[in-house]
C-alpha cells in the first residue's frame, strides 16, 4: 500500500487511551479497500470500527450494547474479537510492507487476561507491536472503557503470508 497516511511517523499523532502512541487515522482509501471484505463478518456484527491504523498498530472501538453476556457484562469473547481484529489489521499492513501488495496475515495465537468488565458505552482497543518480522508479527492490545480503565490485556501473534 502506498497511502502516505500509513507512514510510521507518529510524532504529530496524539497518544491513544492509556498513553500509548497512536497510529494515523484510517485513510479513506484503506476504509474503501477493507469495506467489502468486512460485510457479513463478525467485525460488522460486533460493530467494530477502525479508528487508527498502521503496520505498527492502531486503535478500534466497539459498543458494549449488543456484545454482552446474559449477566449484562461485556462478553469476554467479544473483547477478544475486538483485540484480535485490530491486531490482524495491523499485521496485514506489516505483511504488505515486507511482502508487497496482496500479502495477508493470519492469527496463530491469542491470549487474554480480563481485569474488569463494562456494562455500557464503548470500549477501545489500542494495539502496539511486540515483534514485527518478515514471517511473524505479534502485538499487545489493551482494551479500555470510556473512563480509560483497563478492562483486558490481550496478546495476539500472527503469521505473515506472501501473496499467492
Amino acid at each position: 500500500m502506498t497511502d502516505p497516511s500509513l507512514a510510521n511517523d507518529r510524532s504529530s499523532t496524539p497518544p491513544a487511551p492509556g498513553g500509548a502512541p497512536s497510529a494515523p487515522p484510517v485513510s479513506e482509501e484503506l476504509r474503501e479497500h477493507f469495506a467489502p471484505l468486512l460485510r457479513g463478518t463478525l467485525i460488522e456484527r460486533c460493530g467494530i470500527e477502525l479508528l487508527t491504523l498502521d503496520a505498527g498498530g492502531g486503535t478500534a472501538s466497539m459498543p458494549v450494547p449488543g456484545n454482552t453476556q446474559p449477566a449484562g457484562l461485556l462478553h469476554g469473547g467479544a473483547t477478544i474479537a475486538l483485540a484480535e481484529s485490530i491486531a490482524s489489521f495491523a499485521a496485514i499492513l506489516q505483511a504488505r510492507a515486507v511482502h508487497g501488495d496482496g500479502a495477508q496475515a493470519v492469527g496463530t495465537s491469542v491470549s487474554a487476561l480480563h481485569h474488569r468488565s463494562a456494562r455500557s458505552g464503548e470500549v477501545v482497543a489500542s494495539c502496539t507491536p511486540r515483534h514485527l518480522g518478515r514471517q511473524v508479527a505479534s502485538y499487545l492490545v489493551d482494551v479500555r472503557d470510556e473512563q480509560d480503565r483497563l478492562l483486558s490485556t490481550v496478546t495476539v501473534a500472527t503469521q505473515l503470508l506472501p501473496p499467492r
